[in-house]
């Protein structure tokens, strides 16, 4: 087929190109045509060319033979004005000769007169000639000129286009040959492809009917397995397949009670709206048309004005509802219309507030049509309070039908058969477009509300309260309006996601039977739940394998190695042995300088005492006490040997003494704290030092081994590289010998085919001899 069709687009191909061919021959023979046009053109202007040079030297000569003229006949003219002068002189002599010489002169003039208008005649026509010529000469030339330029033009074109079709059927050749190429290498592909399909389905048709014969023996298998051991199948029945737990879809329960949500805050802002728009149109009733503060107001309106003020009890129940629906959706239960128990409560609030608003329709149309019967009514404001009424009407019908449709959803979450199933879709929809209705009645409701208001703040009665009022509800319309648009868009946005949910139930089950059984459901997937959660063991956490893989690089490489770490150790053990000798050390020191300062102050003491009284011995008692027992603390050590002030001989003595020893122990105490200090800092530096050796010393370590694992992958890849710098080799040379045998094979099957053309050669001129001398033998039998 493929072969057929590339066939017919060959030959449509080839007949365009003949016609294209011929085409070229018919512009090449205008093109000649043209050339020898332009040829013979460029003949004629040379011709006139030099017939133009002729006629200007023909006229250079005039010109030069004129000039000629002219000089001599002035040459004659200066002759006779010379001949006069003269002939007046000789006149008185000699009268005769006078009388001759005139005679002569004019004789003479008259001849000059004559060849000199000759030629001035002569030289006018020529000029005229000349000019004539000229003009027609130039007129010749630049039709010529033109003409030759219109004609190199088309030539040019027709060149032009020679040449663009020349190159375009070269394209096209080889447009055509390249495809033909292509097409035979699709072809040679298309064929070894249908070679390779019929081989697949070989395969195929033998995997098919192997898995056939698997499954038919396991069908077998199971169905006995199911004959024999399963005593009891609960989806066979409805009844029983209601009771199955279904799947649990925790994605669509969320989903769920992501939409409960956003109902429940469309529902508060709309309970909200409604009490406003209530209590504001009680507000209303007391001040318009009649004002309570300052007359009674009509019995209708003070019965309306009650019913109206019992809005609350009507309205927040629908909050309430709400709530309780949204509570009762939670990601452990299934959501669908059987088992949503609390939307029958909701149904029975909507349809307590929809008996509301019919008690209070017929007071509200009735007041409406007093404040139209009030003396302030204009016709316009009496327009817009019949277009309200119709608009109120409308909202109770509204209501009405979305209380139906609600009730019809809370059906089979009480009773199964109320329902079916195959209804739900059209249920649905209708409530969206029971809700829509809402929408453009709330509106509508906006629209003649707000002109009813824009037409009373005009009255010359209007007084703030009313205009406030009339405000405040016209508020509380817009909130409605814009609840119910949101509402509306809502449930339409997801009315198919509402319907796509219904299907989430028991496995191969149409839907639930009864409210029973989804409750029986429910309880059954509570105990579920709690059996997989007492399964449920704590799985011992284990390592994942990339991260396995990744500790035991970081061991092999890092500073936690099992070397390094014992070396720390031991590092860290004889810095702990070194510390204690140190601390011993140190210890000693302290009690060999404990006891120079016993015996220091026991001097102290002896001092004092040969040279002052009992009272300076006991305060030396009593300092030496207190040294020996505040090794520990020197503040309590210096203020116990703060002498006693007195104002006697004695006490100045006692002063002077006891600050003298105060000042050395002072001094001492400075001097020891300042070794123990840079002791502790050269101790703490120590440690940092030899720390941070330790440290540089592991990653060293750590980099030598690097380095080293480096070096052997780098010797791994030079070997694999190696191996594949061989392997191209290796591929290269089996490339050039198959190549070479491909040649040698080529040739030999083209000598094949040569020797093959020779002897079918050879058989063909033997067979026409044959049939020459068959010929020849049957002429003879013939002639015999």
């Amino acid at each position: 087929m493929a072969s057929a069709e590339l066939q017919g687009k060959y030959q449509k191909l080839a007949q365009e190109y003949s016609k294209l061919r011929a085409q070229n021959q018919v512009l090449k023979k205008g093109v000649v045509d043209e050339q020898a046009n332009s040829a013979a053109l460029k003949e004629q202007l040379k011709m006139k060319d030099q017939s133009l040079r002729k006629l200007q030297q023909e006229m250079d000569s005039l010109t030069f033979r004129n000039l000629q003229l002219a000089k001599r006949v002035e040459l004659l003219q200066d002759e006779l004005a010379l001949s006069e002068p003269r002939g007046k002189k000789n006149k008185v002599g000699n009268k005769k000769s006078g009388e001759s010489s005139s005679q002569l002169s004019q004789e003479q003039k008259s001849v000059f007169d004559e060849d000199l208008q000759k030629k001035i005649e002569e030289n006018e026509r020529l000029h005229i000639q000349f000019f004539e010529a000229d003009e027609q000469h130039k007129h010749v030339e630049a039709e010529l000129r033109s003409r030759l330029a219109a004609l190199e033009t088309e030539a040019a074109q027709h060149q032009a286009v020679v040449d663009g079709l020349t190159r375009k059927y070269m394209e096209t050749i080889e447009k055509l040959q390249n495809d033909k190429a292509k097409l035979e290498v699709k072809s040679q592909t298309l064929e070894k492809e249908a070679k390779e399909c019929r081989l697949r389905t070989e395969e195929c048709q033998l995997q098919l009917k192997n898995l056939h014969e698997d499954l038919s023996g396991r069908l077998e298998e199971s169905l006995s397995i199911i004959n024999e051991k399963v005593p009891f199948n609960d989806t066979k029945y409805s009844q029983y397949n209601a009771l199955n737990v279904p799947l649990h879809n925790r994605r669509h329960q969320l989903k769920m009670r992501d939409i409960a949500g956003q109902a429940l805050a469309f529902v508060q802002d709309l309970v909200t709206a409604l009490l406003n728009f209530h209590t504001y149109t009680e507000q209303r009733i007391q001040i318009f048309p009649v004002d309570s503060a300052i007359d009674t107001i009509s019995p209708l309106n003070q019965k309306f004005s009650q019913y109206l003020h019992e809005n609350a009890s009507y309205v927040r129940p629908l909050e309430e509802g709400m709530l309780h629906l949204f509570e009762s959706i939670t990601e452990d239960t299934v959501t669908v219309l059987e088992t949503t128990v609390k939307l029958k409560t909701f149904s029975e609030h909507l349809t307590s507030y929809i008996c509301f608003l019919r008690k209070i329709l017929p007071y509200q149309l009735k007041s409406l049509e007093e404040e139209c019967e009030s003396s302030l009514c204009t016709s316009a404001l009496r327009a817009r309070n019949l277009e309200l009424s119709q608009d109120m009407r409308k909202m109770t019908a509204v209501f009405e039908k979305l209380q139906t449709y609600v009730a019809l959803l809370a059906l089979p979450s009480t009773q199964p058969d109320g329902l079916l199933r195959t209804n739900y879709s059209s249920v649905l929809t209708n409530v969206g477009a029971a809700l829509h209705g809402f929408h453009d009645v709330m509106k509508d409701i906006s629209k003649h509300y707000s002109q009813k208001a824009t037409i009373e703040h005009e009255l010359p009665t209007a007084t703030q309260k009313l205009v406030t009022t009339n405000d405040c509800i016209l508020s509380s319309v817009v909130a409605l309006t814009n609840g119910a648009g949101k509402m509306a868009s809502f449930f339409s946005n997801n009315v198919d996601y509402f319907l796509a949910s219904l299907s989430y139930g028991p496995r191969t089950a149409s839907r639930f039977i009864s409210p029973p059984a989804a409750e029986c459901m429910l309880q059954y997937k509570k105990r579920a739940a709690a059996y997989m959660k007492a399964l449920r063991k704590p799985v011992p956490e284990s390592v994942p394998y990339e991260e396995a893989l990744a500790d035991r690089r970081v061991l092999l490489s890092s500073t936690e190695s099992r070397e390094g770490l014992a070396q720390q150790v031991q590092q860290s053990l004889e810095k702990i042995s070194k510390l204690e000798q140190e601390k011993e050390h140190w210890m000693l020191e302290a009690q060999l300088a404990k006891i120079k300062l016993e015996k220091e102050n026991q001097r102290i003491v002896d001092k004092l005492r040969s040279t002052s009284s009992g009272q300076l011995t006991g305060l030396a008692q009593e300092n030496t006490a207190v040294v020996n027992t505040t090794g520990q603390d020197e503040a309590t050590a210096k203020a116990t040997m703060e002498p006693a002030q007195s104002t006697g001989l004695m006490g100045v003595l006692t002063r002077t003494s006891d600050s003298e020893v105060p000042d050395a122990e002072s001094r001492e105490d400075l001097i020891k704290n300042h070794y123990m200090a840079r002791v502790v800092e050269l101790t703490s530096q120590l440690q940092l030092a030899d720390s941070k050796a330790v440290h540089f010393y592991a990653e060293c370590r750590a980099l030598s081994k690097r380095l080293a694992l480096a070096e052997k992958s780098k010797e791994t890849l030079t070997e694999e590289m190696k191996v594949a710098s061989q392997n191209i080799s290796r591929l290269q040379d089996e490339l050039t010998t198959t190549k070479r045998s491909y040649e040698d094979q080529l040739s030999m099957m083209s000598d094949h085919l040569c020797s093959m053309n020779e002897t079918l050669s050879k058989q063909r001129e033997e067979i026409d001899t044959l049939k020459m001398s068959s010929k020849g033998n049957s002429k003879k039998n013939k002639s015999r």
